[in-house]
């Protein structure tokens, strides 16, 4: 049996990015997801998937979801990628919408992305037009975390990503 996959679906490159620096450091192999088989994924000790997180959402998790049987014995971990800064409530929030029923129990860890308009479809970049500005009428007091990332960013290009974000997850999938 082959010892690690890293699965992983990137819209705007920043989950790609995480995806081989976990390669990277856990000598596990890297696939983008569209091109996974699930025979083959089968075929690891330790699966982990990747995805950005977009309205709340986790992409990727369906293949997980589809394959449950196949998988449910494997070393199991994903990690989410999204803009906003940490913000320990809101990813339990998320990871409590998207890993749920069988899923439930699969490890989940944060890793921070970026954020680049010229790079966003014209309706992700539409609809966060229209995000920024509703959250600009808010009193700036009240914002949530990721309401403050949205307007600080901009229509500015920004990337936060790094290395240690892995680190919870590469200590994760030592353990025994």
């Amino acid at each position: 049996m082959k010892k690690g996959i890293v699965l992983y679906q990137s819209k705007y490159g920043a989950t790609k990015k995480y995806a081989e620096w976990l390669a990277g450091k856990t000598g596990f192999d890297c696939v983008e997801l569209k091109k996974a088989e699930a025979w083959q994924v089968a075929e690891y000790e330790t699966v982990v998937l990747g995805g950005g997180i977009y309205a709340s959402g986790i992409a990727g998790l369906s293949f997980l979801r589809k394959n449950w049987e196949r998988l449910r014995e494997k070393k199991l971990a994903v990690f989410a990628v999204g803009a906003a800064p940490y913000d320990e409530a809101a990813f339990a929030a998320v990871c409590g919408q998207n890993l749920r029923g069988e899923l439930a129990e699969i490890p989940c860890f944060y890793c921070r992305g970026g954020w680049d308009p010229e790079k966003m479809s014209l309706v992700d970049r539409t609809l966060c037009k229209m995000l920024r500005k509703a959250v600009a009428k808010k009193d700036p007091a009240t914002l949530e975390p990721w309401e403050k990332a949205l307007c600080e960013a901009g229509d500015s290009a920004c990337d936060w990503t790094d290395h240690w974000y892995l680190e919870p997850l590469v200590r994760y999938l030592r353990e025994v």
